[in-house]
C-alpha cells in the first residue's frame, strides 16, 4: 500500500453522547456545533422532530437524536448542543447531550455491526469502533431524516 492509499483510509469522526450511548459521524458532514437554542414546534411533525430554529436566515429542523434512536426524549439544558450537519442537500440539527471527542482512525478499525442487530439499528448504524475499552457507534445520516420527515419540515 502506498502513502496515497494509506491517507485515503484515514477517517476523522466527531464523537458525541446521547444518553449513555457514544456515537460518531463523519466530520465532513458537520457544518457547526452550537449551544442549545429553543426550537419552534411544528404541528403534526414526527415526534423526533423537536422543531425548527432560525440559523442565519435559514430554517433548520432540529432532530432529538435520542428519540430518533428510540431512547427517551432529551430535556434540553444549556449543556446540550446542536450538531448542524449536511446530508445530501439538506442541513439538519441534531440535538445531543455533548460532543466528546474528535477521532482520527484508519477505516479498518471500524468493525461491522453484529448480525443480531435489529433492522431499526442497522438503519442508522454503519459500524462499531473500539476505542480505549469503549464501543463507539458510527452513524450514517442517510436515514436520520427520511423522505417523509423532509416533507414535514
Amino acid at each position: 500500500m502506498d502513502a496515497t492509499q494509506a491517507h485515503h483510509d484515514i477517517r476523522e469522526l466527531i464523537a458525541f453522547r446521547v444518553g449513555k450511548q457514544e456515537l460518531s459521524i463523519n466530520i465532513m458532514s458537520v457544518r457547526e456545533i452550537r449551544g442549545w437554542t429553543s426550537a419552534t414546534i411544528l404541528p403534526k411533525a414526527p415526534r423526533y422532530i423537536r422543531g425548527v430554529i432560525n440559523l442565519r436566515g435559514a430554517v433548520l429542523p432540529i432532530i432529538d437524536f435520542a428519540v430518533r434512536l428510540g431512547l427517551p426524549a432529551t430535556e434540553p439544558t444549556a449543556r446540550n448542543v446542536i450538531i448542524v450537519v449536511q446530508n445530501h442537500q439538506k442541513q439538519i440539527g441534531l440535538l445531543v447531550d455533548a460532543v466528546s471527542d474528535i477521532l482520527t482512525l484508519n477505516s479498518n478499525t471500524i468493525q461491522p455491526t453484529p448480525d443480531i442487530a435489529s433492522e431499526s439499528v442497522s438503519t442508522f448504524l454503519r459500524g462499531l469502533i473500539p476505542v480505549d475499552g469503549r464501543m463507539i457507534s458510527l452513524i450514517t445520516l442517510d436515514n436520520v431524516l427520511p423522505a417523509e420527515g423532509l416533507a414535514a419540515v
